[in-house]
């Protein structure tokens, strides 16, 4: 199971703590297969419900943030909200189910009314599978990306940040990757005419990256005498390690694993299109001049 780093507080020691959680796709995932009453459920329920689904231990249900919330009820919610945001749940006067229960569960329960006869509602709940759908695609990608060699994921970072945009074309960029480089593994122009050059480090990493590796990245950067570079991780940063580059004299730029994904998905690297659907709407303009 892919897990994230919350920090948690033991009110005894008055110390803070790093515990692992679900992802936030995986919660995603498991909140919208949850079979719902049609009246719904409560927010507490369901967080138990997950908590069961991903067979928690008692600590991972029951630690808690400083200021006194359980933790995975919290990371529940926030993912919940996103949900609702999105058309793919609704929040009912009694609690919280899919906003369209049969097509999720296979269940013969009816959609709500206002689908029916609100187009904008129609559109949010499109807007939403098509979410859902690019949230499970990049969950695949980065899947993919860790079960692959390293050497492949500096390849792919190099064809990412060319379909990018940046200078140059496939064959001017560079792939490093060799023993020794000083954390650098790929360089690539940071215009057409090479007149600047960005250094590149792609690292899978199962933790989240702290502020050294990004420190050693930095001092690779002026020991070669150059001002810019991307750090790529298929992971996270800590607070630090962000905190580290946004200080830093550099300009280091800082991709995790979720904006690695999209990155991928938006400029078609590594996946594929398999079909295209076009909303259309009544032209007005074009009824308005043919009445007259």
């Amino acid at each position: 199971m892919e897990t994230v780093t919350k920090m948690a507080w033991n009110p005894d020691t008055n110390q803070e703590y790093e515990i692992k959680l679900p992802t936030e796709n995986l919660v995603e995932a498991a909140l919208l297969k949850v079979d719902y009453p049609t009246g719904g459920l409560h927010k507490t329920k369901i967080a138990e419900i997950l908590a069961g689904q991903f067979a928690l231990t008692d600590e991972q249900k029951n630690a808690k943030h400083k200021a006194g919330y359980r933790l995975f009820n919290y990371h529940v919610g926030r993912v919940t909200g996103v949900l609702i945001r999105s058309g793919k749940m609704v929040d009912l006067k009694n609690g919280l189910r899919n906003s369209n229960q049969e097509q999720i569960s296979g269940h013969s329960r009816p959609i709500r009314k206002d689908f029916d006869n609100s187009r904008s509602t129609l559109e949010e709940l499109i807007e939403g599978n098509y979410q859902r759908i690019r949230g499970k695609l990049a969950a695949d990608l980065l899947e993919k990306i860790k079960n692959n060699k390293p050497a492949f994921f500096e390849e792919l970072v190099i064809d990412l940040l060319v379909a990018m945009g940046y200078g140059g074309s496939r064959e001017d960029a560079q792939a490093v990757g060799r023993s020794g480089d000083g954390g650098i593994d790929g360089i690539i122009k940071a215009d057409p005419l090479g007149l600047n050059v960005v250094y590149v480090q792609a690292k899978r990493w199962k933790g989240k990256v702290g502020a050294p590796p990004v420190r050693d990245f930095v001092g690779a950067l002026d020991g070669e005498g150059v001002q810019e570079g991307i750090f790529i991780t298929t992971s996270d940063f800590k607070p630090a390690a962000k905190e580290f580059a946004e200080r830093s004299s550099k300009r280091v730029i800082l991709i995790n694993g979720s904006q690695l994904a999209r990155y991928m998905i938006d400029h078609n690297v590594g996946v594929s299109t398999v079909e295209t659907y076009e909303i259309k709407r009544v032209d007005s303009d074009y009824f308005a001049e043919n009445t007259e």
